[in-house]
């Protein structure tokens, strides 16, 4: 691609992908689409992985200027109480749905490289963007959860070899996008004549999303990937893995941007929001947490030796960064990953649609006077 190229797809991103838009944090709401959500709990809530549910959210988040859908991409459960995320809707049907419900925000799937095969996966994507006009991002998963890939009568494979093979299958994925009657012989994947019509809107293909935090998922993402969900253990920490993606990317003479993942919980006052987050961990499902601890310390490089001191963020909201305080504090911390170059974030509530009414009323107005948002006006048509 040459520099001249590489301009215009540029300029093309920023005026068509909202991944690309002007604000300078962008947002997100991950993970409606399973029982749940992203809260290993029973404290009440009037969230409902139905249809119904997921569309009245994405509206609202549409409606609000939000940048991203992101799905949890799930297949079985995590047992306990909760039996958390057992009723989810597979990530492409979601995505396609939640593009017909909206018209502005990107929707994303959430793939698995072990049960997707590249043609499907891009055949999938690509009419997905034709779909929503350019809207469709694909979130990129190595499968680092063993009872869904043993599901699928697939074999676990060692952790790095796992970025092996999802680089193959990125690879593929690319190809399908932009060529045509193309051979590929990968050390994973073996492809005659590859041919796929219609391409996707984008250029030169949909925004593509991963979440690894281990050296080999930060090497994946720097190379293949426009965007890398970091997990944030500490604010000092997420600066310091933002460096070193962005000094990957640069060395690959390319440019992967860095955003993440977090729980809301805000209230008018600290203590009532304090009071809400307690209230989520004092009734947190333990045996699914502790269920994904043990597959995320025996099998993911995400998280290593502090997997354990995290146990109440995986209760509240699948480890994200806990943002918890009034509006006012809230904004604070948002401010202060985005100077940590943090790009966005993509939330989790307790109940996602009414603490979204809030987030809009409360929040967003604080997050423009920051100058991280400009008011989102839609399109009346």
């Amino acid at each position: 691609m040459d520099r001249m190229h590489a301009d215009d797809i540029a300029a093309w991103r920023q005026a068509h992908v909202p991944a690309y838009n002007s604000n300078a944090l962008k947002l997100g709401i991950f993970g409606a689409n399973c029982s749940n959500g992203c809260t290993m709990t029973h404290a009440e809530t009037t969230f409902e992985p139905t249809y119904a549910h997921n569309v009245a959210i994405a509206k609202r988040a549409d409606q609000l200027g939000f940048e991203m859908l992101v799905p949890v991409g799930r297949w079985k459960h995590f047992g306990g109480t909760t039996q958390f995320n057992a009723h989810n809707m597979e990530v492409y049907t979601w995505a396609t749905a939640m593009a017909c419900n909206t018209e502005h925000i990107m929707v994303c799937a959430t793939s698995h490289t072990p049960t997707a095969h590249p043609l499907f996966a891009a055949k999938q994507g690509a009419s997905i963007d034709n779909i929503s006009n350019g809207r469709f991002g694909l979130n990129i998963v190595c499968g680092w959860f063993r009872p869904e890939i043993e599901m699928f009568g697939k074999e676990q494979l060692p952790h790095a070899e796992r970025y092996e093979m999802a680089r193959d299958w990125v690879t593929c994925v690319k190809r399908a996008w932009t060529e045509q009657d193309f051979n590929h012989n990968g050390p994973y994947f073996t492809i005659k004549e590859g041919y796929l019509s219609p391409k996707p809107v984008q250029q030169p293909y949909p925004v593509l999303l991963n979440a690894g935090n281990s050296e080999e998922g930060r090497e994946f993402s720097a190379r293949e990937v426009d965007f890398n969900f970091i997990t944030i253990a500490t604010a000092e920490q997420a600066g310091e893995l933002v460096c070193d993606i962005h000094a990957r990317a640069a060395g690959h003479k390319r440019q992967c941007g860095v955003m993440s993942y977090a729980l809301v919980c805000c209230r008018d006052t600290e203590a009532e929001a304090q009071a809400l987050y307690q209230r989520i961990v004092d009734e947190g499902d333990w045996e699914a947490a502790n269920n994904v601890l043990s597959l995320l310390g025996m099998e993911s490089g995400s998280f290593n030796e502090q997997i354990k001191k995290y146990g109440e963020r995986f209760i509240a909201g699948w480890g994200g960064y806990p943002l918890i305080g009034t509006p006012e504090q809230v904004v604070d911390q948002m401010i202060e990953l985005h100077q940590l170059g943090v790009e966005g974030l993509i939330l989790t509530w307790l109940d996602y649609l009414q603490e979204l009414e809030y987030f809009g009323e409360r929040v967003l107005p604080l997050l423009e006077q920051a100058g991280l948002r400009t008011a989102f006006k839609p399109s009346t048509a």
